[in-house]
């Protein structure tokens, strides 16, 4: 008689061994372990689009141009509602800043494996982290990916500056600094799109909790067994991403995997659930995945995620009321803190299950 296969028992030894996909990739394995392999179903269709039509770009060159705004609006909120990806171009932060966080945080994952082991800790509720796997504990698969991540803000739970690493504590602070400022300028130029303030977003509080996350890709030998990322959508109101050269990121648009081609210098913006809730869906949350990484050379992301800040338990969000009209009616609930919280943190990751769960 076969032996029952204990799913759970193999994910926490993998998960207390702290060596990470990148341990795996490095002990020469041919074949993945059985916990990292998706059903077929799901994995059907893992691979480059034949097609790559690529997200929108756009150029923010002129975005204090009295002359040329408008224009830059009209892309953003076009690339917004439509494909809810984009990618910006001449955005102001200097290449150095972004090589040297990139080469940081590749640094943090390609050290001995004793020193990592030292950082290793599962942590999703603020402070440092670094492992494998965000929600591995409640995944029907995992994937083929490591990660840190660090809690910006809210102070609270932000850890002191001497707990984030010394190989990226100066790099993450300068990436921040920046990250911020283009969150800010994009968040206005979202916000007009609206047909509202500039500041209108802003002063909602939904940029001010700030997570950055470095993701690490390395090789896989089984590629179309797995995904370096589940397919979902982002659950917060606004993500920064910034890739190395090595692809994988695809976008679900027209019913097809789209290939995202990273421009040297280029940062790549999407809409989170909360950001289209608040909308009233102008703006859309879009399926996004990356697939296992074929290439020796490791795929290296920088995410910052933007979500809202200063929310009581009692507070709710949904759907700003200047929004909503009679030829508009609201397509979203309102919602709180526990409803938000618990959707996320009860599975893992998946495609806009709390916008479904809160459509009218």
């Amino acid at each position: 008689m076969a032996a029952v296969y204990d799913r759970m028992k193999e994910v926490k030894e993998f998960d207390e061994s702290k060596i990470g996909v990148k341990g795996l990739s490095d002990s020469g394995i041919s074949t993945i372990p059985r916990i990292f392999i998706h059903p077929p179903d799901k994995i059907s269709d893992v691979a480059s689009s034949p097609d790559c039509v690529g997200i929108p770009v756009i150029d923010l060159s002129h975005v204090q141009s009295p002359d040329k705004r408008a224009a830059t609006v009209e892309q953003i909120r076009e690339a917004a509602s439509s494909w809810g990806f984009f990618q910006v171009i001449n955005h102001g932060i200097p290449l150095t800043v972004l090589d040297e966080i990139t080469a940081a945080i590749k640094g943090f994952h390609e050290q001995p494996q004793e020193l990592k082991a030292a950082h290793y800790v599962r942590d999703e509720h603020g402070g440092v982290t670094f492992s494998s796997n965000h929600d591995l504990l409640r995944s029907q698969a995992a994937t083929w990916h490591d990660y840190v991540s660090v809690w910006l803000a809210p102070a609270a739970v932000a850890p002191p500056a001497d707990r984030i690493p010394a190989m990226y504590r100066r790099e993450i602070a300068a990436w921040d600094k920046h990250a911020v400022e283009l969150g800010e300028i994009v968040a206005g130029l979202l916000s007009e799109g609206l047909g509202l303030d500039p500041k209108r977003l802003k002063e909602l509080s939904l940029f001010e909790t700030r997570i950055f996350g470095g993701m690490f890709y390395p090789y896989c030998p089984q590629p179309d067994l797995t995904v370096g990322l589940s397919d979902h959508t982002d659950p917060g109101v606004l993500t920064i991403l910034l890739p190395n050269q090595v692809w994988g990121l695809q976008v679900m648009h027209g019913g097809k995997w789209v290939d995202v081609k990273p421009l040297p210098g280029g940062l790549i913006f999407n809409i989170g659930d909360f950001l289209e809730i608040v909308s009233n869906g102008e703006y859309r949350s879009v399926q996004h995945r990356v697939l296992a990484n074929s290439h020796k050379e490791p795929r290296v992301s920088i995410v910052h995620w933007f979500d809202v800040g200063n929310w009581g338990d009692s507070d709710e969000h949904g759907p700003l009321p200047e929004l909503i009209s009679q030829e508009k009616p609201a397509r979203y609930r309102r919602f709180t803190k526990k409803e938000y919280v618990e959707n996320f943190y009860s599975k893992g990751l998946d495609s806009k299950s709390l916008v479904e769960k809160l459509k009218l």
